[in-house]
């Protein structure tokens, strides 16, 4: 069989999009060709804003037989797995640490694939072909974030030079409760009550939540989507990464895998939480809100989530970054690896180690996580 050839490409546009989704599915809809040239042709990723695509493809003669998203970092913004310390104590010691390769999916820290290759295609050479671009003296280091736990499996088979590095998020998964009343009698008394009042209190400020889905959200729908993100980010002084042309082109290109939870009052839209769906997970992402409501965050961001969940057969629910409060929601902590190749071994050293004793809080954290969820003792 051939030998595979290697090629980046500086745009996801200049490979067929029916040749990347070939090869990627629909499971997991930010690796999907639409998602990932939303955020390139509408600007929020490019050279300019410190993402530079570098996409790291597989061929076999004309055949697309493997795609792994790939940047050129220039900062470490937008990535959730954050090596700012790394980044300062090597240049402080006179290193250059950008750019860096990046393989992840831009401000979006959903676990899932990151490699996708074709069925006949030997996983261990794709990789170590792959992995001759951390060696071209450019980059400094490379890093994998969010990629699921046999992908990373994989690497460390193929590359066991790469340093991984533990950390945590919370989802929710569907053990057969039926439907949000079977979910709330998995949960002590105590939460039960807790869930229920949070819920009854949005009602009695008058909101009704609606969800919206694929073509059902329209222009007027989504244009209020956006001002509610704006308004998040800016109560924090800051604009937020990803501008109204990425969110227009996400709904005319993949309106299917989009889910619009809206709240209402007096039948005017006042919040909304846009989701993405694959076929087996939910995805909480942009949240936004024009007023203040008790409960109204938890309403819309997880409960209406865990209702469509139970509606449409997701057997997961991924409501995005932060900890605690989920918790107390039933939302169970997930253990995640990223893996990070880096260049010089006097920096690699240090970051070997800062990992390794990292791991060991990561993994106390998880342990004291995991006793406090809110569900009754199997009888």
């Amino acid at each position: 069989m051939s030998r595979l050839h290697l090629a980046e490409q500086s745009a996801v546009a200049a490979v067929p999009a029916a040749s990347w989704n070939a090869l990627v599915g629909d499971d997991h809809p930010f690796l999907r060709h639409e998602f990932l040239h939303a955020l390139e042709a509408s600007g929020a990723v490019s050279a300019a804003t410190g993402w530079e695509p570098r996409h790291l493809t597989l061929w076999r003669g004309d055949a697309l037989v493997g795609v792994l998203p790939h940047y050129r970092k220039h900062h470490s913004f937008g990535e959730y797995v954050f090596d700012w310390a790394w980044a300062e104590a090597w240049e402080r010691a006179g290193g250059r640490y950008y750019p860096k390769g990046l393989s992840a999916i831009p401000f979006t820290p959903a676990p899932g694939p990151r490699l996708a290759l074709a069925a006949d295609v030997d996983p261990l050479e794709a990789r170590r072909r792959l992995a001759e671009v951390w060696e071209d003296g450019e980059l400094s280091s490379w890093h994998l974030l969010f990629a699921e736990e046999a992908e990373v499996a994989a690497w460390r088979s193929a590359c066991p030079g790469l340093i991984p590095r533990r950390g945590v998020q919370f989802q929710w998964r569907d053990h057969g409760y039926g439907d949000f009343a079977g979910f709330l009698a998995a949960l002590t008394s105590k939460r039960r009550k807790a869930i229920r009042r949070e819920r009854r209190r949005v009602a009695e400020q008058g909101l009704t939540l609606h969800r919206l889905e694929g073509e059902a959200i329209g222009e007027a729908d989504l244009a209020h989507f956006y001002r509610c993100y704006q308004i998040t980010y800016l109560e924090r002084g800051r604009q937020g990464y990803l501008n109204e042309a990425f969110f227009a082109r996400l709904r005319r290109a993949l309106p299917e895998s989009l889910v619009l939870v809206q709240a209402r009052l007096e039948g005017a839209p006042v919040a909304a939480a846009l989701c993405l769906q694959g076929s087996h997970t939910l995805y909480g992402r942009y949240w936004g809100s024009e007023i203040e409501a008790d409960g109204l965050h938890f309403e819309a961001c997880y409960y209406q989530g865990i209702e469509h969940c139970l509606a449409r057969g997701l057997t997961r629910f991924d409501p995005g970054t932060q900890g605690e409060h989920k918790l107390a929601r039933g939302f169970a902590p997930r253990r995640l690896t990223s893996l990070h190749h880096i260049a010089d071994p006097r920096l690699r050293a240090g970051v070997a180690r800062f990992c390794v004793e990292e791991a060991a809080h990561v993994e106390a954290y998880i342990t004291a996580a995991e006793q406090a969820l809110p569900f009754r003792s199997p009888a």
